[in-house]
């Protein structure tokens, strides 16, 4: 029962998010500014490919972390899984979200690995919510985006640039050498309940210190990740209106959207920050974007989601048995504890 509240309680938080901003643009009539204006739909369909390439390449990520750990998997079943995971992290049906499907459908195959699976979907999650600080990071310092006069966008960078740099620190300490022989980690095997399982999942991820070529492999393919839905974005933007942001600028907005994506809630974060960002950041030209122009450009880009996802309904109709065990298995368990709670919500 309070799993079922709990994810209740998430789709009312998102419908409430996206109804208020729907409601809000379409009080400043910003559809029907939308419906008379033309569209450049190249442009979009550019976005559609960028947006699913980036997701295709998260899958190939993942795979290669998977495969690190010895986990064999192969290409096909890293699409499969990961397509299925994508479905459900935009729509959880039921109360499993799409991490924690991929990580016990990939266990489910791989017996008495479930330490390494599970380790295989947080090390990709959390590298790939590392990199997009980064990204954003980078931008900022390029663009001068600090800089700017609005106090609110000084404090998000200022913000953004210090939590890049500890998480880099801690990054750092993670992959140096355990020269204790393990003690550092052993009192998580005493915490109650979750200790053993945490455990596990701790020393499978402390398995990537002596699989750095991968790491970097996976931190290339993170950036381009975040490049490609950071254009996937700009072309949403060039194909619905004449003025837009900068793509320079568009490498710090777009990241930083989608860094709300830790919130765990089916929608309504990243379209509640670009709107929120593209009112505060000028255009070239000194302007600022109409109101809800931001807003419209995220429901393009939640539009784009939802198509990219019926790749997943594919996979899901071919699989419907086995996803159905899955999620029986998941949702038999009388508390999924911090770990699977940790890996069922949204990252990045």
């Amino acid at each position: 029962m309070k799993k079922i509240l709990v994810t209740v309680l998430k789709i009312g938080i998102s419908a409430a998010i996206l109804g208020y901003l729907v409601w809000e643009a379409h009080r400043n009539e910003a559809f029907s500014h939308l419906r008379q204006q033309p569209k450049n739909w190249g442009l979009l369909t550019c976005a559609l490919a960028a947006c699913f390439a980036a997701v295709w390449l998260t899958l190939v990520r993942w795979c290669y972390l998977v495969r690190a750990l010895g986990l064999p998997l192969r290409m096909g079943d890293a699409l499969r899984i990961g397509f299925l995971g994508y479905l459900f992290n935009l729509a959880p049906m039921g109360i499993v979200g799409g991490d924690l499907l991929k990580a016990v459908m990939l266990a489910r195959h791989q017996k008495g690995r479930t330490a390494e699976a599970v380790a295989s979907v947080f090390v990709d999650r959390v590298l790939g919510l590392y990199l997009l600080f980064v990204v954003a990071s980078v931008a900022i310092l390029g663009t001068g985006f600090w800089s700017l006069m609005s106090p609110q966008l000084q404090w998000v960078s200022k913000a953004t640039l210090v939590f890049t740099a500890v998480s880099t620190v801690a990054v750092v300490l993670v992959l140096l050498p355990d020269r204790t022989q393990g003690k550092s980690t052993r009192w998580i095997a005493r915490i109650p309940y979750v200790g053993p399982p945490l455990l596990r999942v701790v020393d499978a991820v402390q398995m990537y210190r002596h699989k750095l070529s991968v790491l970097a492999l996976s931190a290339a393919m993170s950036v381009a990740v975040h490049s490609l839905f950071t254009l996937g974005v700009f072309f949403i933007a060039m194909g619905l209106y004449d003025k837009v942001h900068s793509l320079e600028k568009q490498f710090v907005l777009v990241p930083l959207s989608a860094a709300t994506q830790v919130i765990p809630i089916p929608a309504g974060h990243v379209e509640a920050s670009l709107h929120w960002l593209y009112r505060q950041v000028p255009l070239p030209s000194g302007q600022v974007m109409e109101a809800d122009e931001g807003l419209i450009v995220a429901l393009g880009y939640r539009i784009i989601t939802v198509l990219i996802a019926a790749v997943g309904i594919c996979y899901y109709l071919g699989s419907r048995q086995e996803v159905a065990e899955v999620l029986h298995d998941a949702e038999q368990e009388p508390d999924p504890g911090p770990i699977s709670q940790a890996i069922a919500s949204e990252p990045a």
